[in-house]
């Protein structure tokens, strides 16, 4: 049972030519987690238990397969989600290995977004952390279905049950224990598995098969009360399983695998796995339950979206007899083939050199070669279908979040929501010859990335580029400089700030020129009412009757978005306001889109001066994990950045503090951090919600000038 077991049939001749895996057999699932819980390592395993590697890559010594970029060999940390597909029992599992720094969160969202199910992997010693809890509510937005792997259960301090305890309160999900460690710490042996009541011992040999026995009788009386709590648990939250438990005719392992697999499918509870990748200890039987708890894309409900001719709601069932739909997840500029597109294909069959139809810009596309993707190794495939991740050449407008269709049945699938940045700086070429080469690479890297922005400021004559974080931002920089060859001259991270209204205000916006022959005429009456945090923009068209013809009213609508992208406090963008048309007029010769936009933009403009505008900064969720006896360090330091502690738990020597800071106060503090306490404690960040800033923070930003955000 050490390498995954294939058929002589499915190895012969291109796998993906024809349906050689039945799509109740197929898998595709992320590895999510916290940074440094361990997904990576994970994932190799996983890979070489499959057989589809032959040499374990590590991650602290550069050589992960799934880790391929230069800046993730040289930090040690995934940046890039990179896609593989393995074989396991006879089943097709596509895996997706994930990052984990808050900076990358953009991966992992699009990622699960096309995804069916999930592994999360938790250290055993830190338990739920704060981007654990990031990647978990971003799966619940998804409905995905997961299981858990509680690795590193050979660490100092490694607690099961704690980190059990940890995702039922922090997360407030239902965990369903599976399987018990055998041995703890430096002694972690094995595990007993719940279900089939059976011991398995590893030596932590790569290539030793795992020894499977009986429960041990030291075990017998802890395995008897967890394995009937995990038969209770489930006979909660399933009905054949209740009807089963209340028969009294005994619970056999099938019947648990099956309400296992009921309960996880339907998001009522997770089945908890433990081992340790790092030691080669739990993976195949981790293997196992992927194959047996996680979803097919006929597990799933059939993929909603709306029919692009008619705008009615439709679906697409998981078949391969259905109308081709796919959707594009992600775009990666590969040095050596060119623009790479990753696709999900929900129904249907598409072949290379098909016609296909982009529906969100509706506009044709032509699919090239196709490519069957191991991290950056390319397997070149004739067809994909339903429920392939695929990448493909050729497609010259599809961008992240875009539907493929059938040019015969058009559909919209719901695209991918991705974070604002929050973090900028100025970036200039050092010579004019370096111009070019960096606004081409910066468009190659905007593509790849949705939560990565270009602006090029009229004002300062500087091109701003924005970001998720320090890390996110320093990475780009750093790509720049060695995978683009561009020189360029860097500045200090600068706060993406941004400003709104307080008081609701009704304004009239009127652009009228004359100037011989037609003239220009555009007027409207605009009511800009304040939204609460996060509620972005909204426009309102209230117009009755004929006051404004109806192909000026979207015209209108631009020229107000657009006047927000410049605040009248300092430039930055403005946020959180809602716009009612409800009045105007217009020439029956002068009146003209243009005009109407300009009359937009005005009415926005001094509506936002007349309604008391304020300063908004980012807040950070931040976590600090450290020995207790630097906690009034650690809580000092946090109260004299403008930060607030919500909350303190203690485990043992070591206490977790959580607070809110804004991201102005949080440049350089991994620095500080590391002086206060030895080195001892670690920090993780995460954007919260942008806040109103107070009287004195607002002078501050004003006298920095115009246009940094």
């Amino acid at each position: 049972m050490v390498k995954g077991l294939i058929t002589e049939e499915l190895k012969a001749g291109n796998m993906m030519a024809s349906r050689s895996f039945p799509l109740d057999r197929v898998r595709n699932m992320a590895v999510i987690a916290h940074i440094d819980a361990g997904k990576t390592t994970v994932t190799e395993r996983l890979l070489y238990y499959t057989g589809h590697t032959y040499k374990i890559g590590e991650v602290d010594e550069g050589t992960a397969v799934m880790d391929y970029m230069e800046q993730e060999r040289q930090r040690g940390i995934t940046i890039k989600a990179a896609a593989t597909t393995c074989h396991w029992q006879e089943h097709r599992i596509n895996i997706i290995d994930t990052p984990g720094h808050v900076d990358f969160t953009a991966e992992v969202e699009r990622c699960l977004r096309v995804l069916d199910g999930g592994v999360v992997v938790f250290d055993a010693v830190a338990g739920v952390e704060a981007q654990s809890e990031t990647v978990w509510r971003q799966a619940d937005r998804y409905h995905v279905p997961r299981i858990c792997f509680i690795n590193k259960m050979d660490r100092v301090g490694a607690n099961l049950h704690r980190t059990v305890a940890m995702i039922r309160e922090r997360l407030q999900a239902k965990p369903l224990l599976i399987q018990l460690p055998l041995g703890s710490e430096a002694s972690f042996g094995g595990i007993i598995d719940l279900v089939e009541n059976k011991a398995w011992h590893f030596d932590g040999k790569p290539d030793s098969d795992p020894v499977v026995t009986a429960v041990p009788e030291s075990e017998q009386v802890s395995f008897t009360q967890f394995r009937e709590t995990l038969i209770e648990q489930l006979a909660e939250l399933d009905d054949p399983m209740m009807e089963v438990y209340l028969g009294g005719q005994g619970v056999t392992a099938a019947d648990i695998k099956s309400a296992l697999r009921r309960v996880t499918l339907a998001n009522k509870g997770v089945p908890i796995l433990c081992g340790t990748a790092l030691r080669n200890k739990g993976i195949q039987v981790l293997l196992d339950a992927i194959v047996d708890y996680l979803p097919s894309p006929l597990d799933m409900p059939p993929v909603k979206g709306v029919d692009a001719r008619t705008s009615a709601e439709t679906t697409r069932t998981a078949s391969d007899d259905a109308p081709f739909a796919a959707l594009a997840f992600k775009v990666v500029s590969d040095p050596f083939v060119g623009r790479l597109v990753y696709f999900r294909v929900y129904s249907g069959r598409v072949e290379a050199k098909d016609e296909v139809i982009n529906s969100t810009r509706e506009t044709k596309e032509r699919i090239g070669r196709l490519l069957l993707m191991h991290a950056n190794h390319r397997e070149e495939i004739t067809e994909a279908d339903t429920g392939s991740i695929v990448a493909t050449l050729g497609l010259k407008n599809t961008f992240t979040g875009d539907t493929l269709c059938h040019p015969a049945n058009p559909i919209l699938l719901e695209s991918i929501r991705f974070p604002e940045p929050v973090l900028s700086i100025a970036i200039e070429p050092k010579t004019r010859a370096d111009q070019d080469s960096m606004e081409e690479a910066l468009q190659k890297l905007t593509e790849e990335d949705p939560t990565f922005r270009v602006v090029y400021n009229r004002e300062t004559g500087q091109t701003v580029i924005s970001g998720m974080g320090e890390l996110h931002l320093e990475v780009i920089v750093s790509r720049l400089l060695s995978e683009f060859k561009v020189s360029a001259t860097v500045g200090k991270p600068r706060v993406a700030y941004r400003e709104t209204i307080t008081v609701p205000v009704r304004v009239e916006g009127k652009f009228v020129r004359q100037t011989g022959g037609h003239g220009q005429y555009g007027h409207v009456w605009v009511e800009l009412e304040p939204l609460e945090r996060g509620g972005g923009f909204q426009f309102v068209d209230r117009i009755k009757g004929a006051t404004i013809p109806r192909q000026f009213i979207p015209a209108t609508e631009a020229g107000i978005k657009e006047a927000m992208q410049g605040g009248v406090l300092a430039g930055y963008p403005m946020v959180d306001i809602k716009a009612t048309l409800f009045d105007g007029s217009y020439h029956e010769v002068d009146s003209s889109e243009m005009a109407f936009k300009m009359a937009g933009s005005m009415a926005l403009k001094e509506g936002a001066a007349r309604g008391k505008p304020i300063f908004l900064e980012p807040i950070m969720k931040l976590e600090v994990v450290g020995p207790e006896q630097f906690l009034g360090d650690i809580i000092g330091d946090i109260s004299s950045r403008r930060g607030h502690v919500e909350t303190i738990e203690t485990y043992g020597e070591m206490c977790v503090a959580r607070a809110l800071i804004p991201l102005d106060e949080t440049f350089g503090y991994a620095t500080t951090l590391r002086s206060l306490t030895q080195g001892r404690a670690t920090h993780s960040m995460e954007f919260y919600r942008y806040q109103e800033v107070s009287a004195d923070v607002a002078e501050e930003i004003k006298t920095r000038g115009r246009g940094h955000g």
